[in-house]
Formats: structure tokens, sequence, C-alpha cells
């Protein structure tokens, strides 16, 4: 029997997700939107692995919350994406993988580029405007990652299935 598939993103501070769910709700197409605002780390680990995958993710929570930079939009062609700029995430990121790199499918191989989309599939022109737009007013602030939640695909929502947070700074 095949299981669904497992995601895992980082958990934001509470601020950080409230600014970007607000925009997403008002520029992702509402039938598409099924989902509040996130950083995806992995979009498709095996569920069949669900208790090694959480088991190895709460040895992750022992660490401290950190800082990432919201610095810059990015246009997506069909969407927009908020830019996020932060080593340990980054190198957090690097040793999920490097401890999952037999599970890891094509795209969660490809170099880690840690993005919010707040809009995505819509008309190209509707996405340039609200890029420039929103490009125009920007001024770039911190967030902070406060733990990693681990899903499973519902073949368009996601199920939580558990939220590991980080000790506190």
């Amino acid at each position: 029997m095949k299981t669904l598939p497992l995601i895992i993103t980082a958990k934001l501070d509470t601020a950080s997700s409230d600014y970007f769910d607000r925009l997403r709700i008002k520029h992702f197409p509402p039938e598409r939107n099924f989902l509040a605002a996130h950083v995806t780390l992995f979009h498709h680990l095996p569920g069949e692995n669900l208790d090694e995958i959480a088991a190895h993710l709460e040895s992750f929570a022992v660490r401290p919350a950190f800082s990432i930079a919201f610095d810059s939009w990015r246009f997506l062609g069909r969407g927009v994406a908020m830019n996020i700029t932060s080593v340990e995430l980054v190198n957090l990121r690097t040793k999920l993988a490097a401890h999952w790199h037999h599970h890891l499918t094509p795209q969660d191989r490809q170099k880690f580029q840690p993005h919010i989309t707040i809009q995505n599939k819509t008309d190209p022109q509707i996405a340039r405007q609200l890029f420039q737009e929103i490009s125009r007013t920007h001024q770039p602030f911190d967030g902070v990652v406060i733990g990693l939640n681990l899903w499973t695909y519902l073949g368009g929502p996601w199920r939580l299935e558990k939220s590991f947070l980080f000790a506190k700074r």
C-alpha cells in the first residue's frame, strides 16, 4: 500500500506568519489556496518513514530559534515570492538533506532557495504587476524560525502531523 508523501516546512514566528498569510490570502488564487504561507524545506519524503523522520526532527528541536531576513521579492513568471536569506536555515536544511539523501526526489535535490510564495499560477501580467508594486514599497525586515513542521500531503491540502519547536533564544 502506497502512503501519502511528507512535507517539512520551517515554522515562523507569529508576526511573520500573519504578515505573509495576509498577503497570500489577498493575492493567491482562492481556488488554489489550500494552505497558509510557508517555507518548504522538503516537498516529498516517504510517508512510510513518518516515525523515523519525526524522531530525526525531534533531535533538531534542542537547537535555538534563529533569525532570517526577508530581503527582496522574486518574480516567478506566474507568481511572486519573498526571498529569504539565512545561513542557518540553509545549513539546517543541508544537514537534514544529508541524512535523507536516499529519499530525496529530484525537486528536493535541487539547490535550496528559501522563499515564501504569496502568489502562484496566475496570469503572468497580474504577477508582474504585483511584483513591481510590492518591490517598490518593500523594506527588508527580519523574522525568526521557531521550529519545524511535519505535514502529510493530501493531494492539495496538507495535514499537520507534528510541530517541533526550537529552544527559545
